[in-house]
């Protein structure tokens, strides 16, 4: 029994692998041959769809999408986005300088024309109205003294002055007189002839002065010096007025109905009239504007601007409210375009705007056709597709399963915009534009991207 469990043993061990011969040459082999057959694989592949891409046509395509009606069955032919702005926005500024004395206005008040928004101190302007009053006052009383004349009392006292004068001069030449005789008999000395001649002259100029003054009070003043305190009055009062408008000035008010839409000072700042600081006078005190006067500021691009016209009809929605829509209607188109952005600014007036509505909002509008007549037929989509699409300008190549098909088309009409289709596509196809001329009926294509 033993004798055979030992047998068994040794076949059992003669079974065995001998396991130092594993790395030997046939191992070897195998892996070469594993790795051979990945890079066969990758290279048929590469091989494959190398030469197969070097058969296809690279084209350029387009999908055919047809111009639906707006809500109100109009056709839209255009669709731009763009902003809401006020009509007119108003930075109200002060037309004096000075402080803020009280402001009665926020940020998104309300406001009715002529309400008071802001004060500015006001002393220094009573000061000079109080000063121009008190000079008009007495240029005023000057000219009505000159006016009125001379009062009977002046005219009384400069004949009274004229009287005695005279009774003085011929006192003088009777004295004058006696002198001469007393002189010519040897009597009185020459040098009392002389003094009774000098006091002879001097009394007659003296009456001839108190003659041209008592003529002079009688007739009264020039009338060129009366016209002179004239004009000083009428000066007088334009420098008034002008103080009084300063004065009225510092009570700022709304010049129109509106919206607080900015504040721009506070109690205590300085507001100027002129140069501007960045951290000195402020240049306005509010900015508002009619919140039911809004447009729709839009940059349409010169390819699209053909489709619009004046006082064309267009649909106001909002990025906040696109549920909410607003009639409009075109009422500006700039006569000049932006060359940097190839745009023309076109402006869109909400015939309807409601609180909703908030200056700077994003706006989409959709620009609609001409009204159709209330018993025509409705509207059919229609298909415009570039004129550069067309295949002996009857038909086109439409892209199917990366291959094309040629499909005869109706052309309806030319259009700025291209093609007008009137058969043989119905939307949604993807069609080729400035097909090479060598593309055929069926040919494998790739679309450019």
């Amino acid at each position: 029994m033993a004798s055979d469990t030992r047998q068994v043993d040794q076949r059992l061990a003669s079974l065995k692998i001998d396991r130092s011969q594993r790395g030997g040459e046939p191992a070897r082999w195998a892996k070469w041959w594993i790795i051979i057959g990945v890079v066969a694989f990758i290279a048929l592949g590469i091989w494959r769809f190398g030469f197969a891409e070097a058969g296809l046509i690279e084209v350029d395509t387009i999908r055919v999408i047809p111009q639906t009606a707006g809500s109100s069955g109009q056709q839209v032919v255009l669709n731009a986005a763009g902003y809401v702005i006020a009509h007119y926005k108003i930075e109200v500024a002060s037309k004096v300088l000075g402080k803020v004395a009280w402001i009665g206005v926020e940020k998104g008040d309300a406001v009715s024309k002529g309400d008071p928004i802001v004060r500015v101190e006001d002393d220094e302007y009573r000061a000079r109205v109080r000063q121009t009053e008190g000079n008009l006052a007495a240029l005023q009383a000057r000219l009505a003294e000159l006016e009125a004349g001379s009062r009977p009392e002046e005219i009384q006292l400069a004949r009274a002055n004229l009287a005695e004068a005279k009774a003085d001069l011929e006192n003088a030449r009777v004295n004058l007189d006696r002198v001469r005789t007393l002189h010519a008999e040897g009597v009185v000395p020459q040098q009392d002839l002389d003094d009774a001649k000098a006091r002879y002259d001097a009394r007659q100029a003296r009456v001839a002065s108190l003659d041209r003054a008592y003529e002079l009070v009688r007739i009264g003043p020039r009338q060129e010096e009366i016209d002179f305190v004239r004009g000083q009055v009428k000066q007088a009062e334009g420098e008034l007025a002008f103080t009084r408008t300063q004065l009225d000035a510092t009570v700022i008010r709304a010049p129109v109905t509106g919206t607080i839409l900015e504040r721009n000072v506070e109690v205590g700042e300085f507001i100027t009239t002129s140069f501007v600081g960045e951290r000195g006078a402020k240049g306005f005190v509010v900015s508002l504007a009619d919140l039911n006067d809004l447009q729709v500021e839009l940059d349409i691009s010169q390819d699209d601007f053909a489709k619009l016209t004046m006082g064309q009809s267009a649909v106001v929605a909002t990025d906040a409210f696109p549920d909410r829509k607003y009639k409009s209607t075109i009422v500006e188109m700039s006569p000049e375009a932006d060359r940097q952005k190839a745009t023309v600014q076109v402006k869109v007036q909400i015939l309807e705007p409601d609180s909703f509505l908030r200056p700077e909002m994003n706006a989409n509008v959709a620009f609609l056709a001409e009204q159709q007549p209330a018993d025509a037929a409705p509207a059919r989509p229609t298909i415009t597709i570039p004129t550069s699409a067309l295949v002996n300008g009857d038909s086109v190549f439409v892209v199917q399963d990366g291959r094309t098909t040629k499909r005869a088309i109706t052309v309806r009409k030319t259009t700025p915009r291209g093609v007008e289709i009137g058969g043989g596509l119905s939307g949604g196809e993807e069609i080729v534009v400035s097909p090479p001329q060598d593309l055929q009926d069926g040919a494998p294509i790739r679309v450019r991207q």
